[in-house]
């Protein structure tokens, strides 16, 4: 058997040469998070949002308000403009909004800002954008002058007009869906806290 002094030798060697070979190994261990070193490397996208119904509508928004945008810009004449100018406001409006939305929810990022009711955000685009496309589009189809890119715009319009509308009911229903979750939430939680305070009797002799 080693001896006492053999055996603090031995550890004490064996301790200076772990720390030795760890400092100079590239391999090193580190506590800090993957997530914070790679910053925004972990986003991943969501295939399950885009084959949905909600998804789908979106994406077909997107492309439908960028058609529209682009036909309304291809006209070089106008008289009166006021109705050109109001369409092709509110179809790059829907784009640019109904766009970030869209990488939102595909790549989860709204996950990350919980502060943010984000079911009636999507309701309130949805629906706004079904209401301005759809009076852009009559007054584009009162003042347009038959030409080709103006009856594209419009044609353009009242698909994205639909596309939305079909979108603001699913985002109704949605919605509905989530008061009543958080509503079944609140009840619980205050059943919850009373059956704690009647199980308490301490509590009750202070509050009285």
């Amino acid at each position: 058997m080693r001896s006492g002094e053999e055996l603090d030798g031995f550890e004490g060697e064996a301790s200076s040469t772990s720390m030795i070979s760890g400092a100079s190994s590239p391999y090193q261990p580190t506590t800090e998070p993957v997530s914070q070193r790679h910053g925004l490397a972990g986003l991943r996208c969501d295939p399950d949002y885009l084959r949905g119904a909600l998804g789908r509508l979106k994406v077909a928004q997107v492309i439908l308000a960028l058609i529209a945008f682009i036909c309304i810009e291809t006209i070089m004449n106008c008289f009166p403009c006021e109705g050109l100018y109001f369409f092709e406001f509110v179809s790059c409006s829907a784009f640019v909004v109904t766009g970030v939305l869209l990488i939102l929810f595909s790549l989860n990022l709204h996950m990350r800002i919980p502060q943010i009711n984000w079911n009636l955000t999507d309701l309130v685009n949805t629906g706004l954008s079904t209401f301005f496309f759809f009076i852009a589009s009559i007054v584009l189809a009162a003042l347009n002058h038959k030409t080709g890119a103006e009856i594209a715009a419009m044609i353009f319009g009242f698909l994205a007009t639909a596309a939305y509308a079909v979108s603001t009911f699913l985002a109704v229903q949605k919605w509905r869906v989530s008061v009543r979750q958080q509503s079944a939430n609140d009840y619980i939680r205050a059943r919850t806290e009373s059956r704690d305070v009647d199980s308490r009797p301490e509590i009750q002799r202070l509050d009285t």
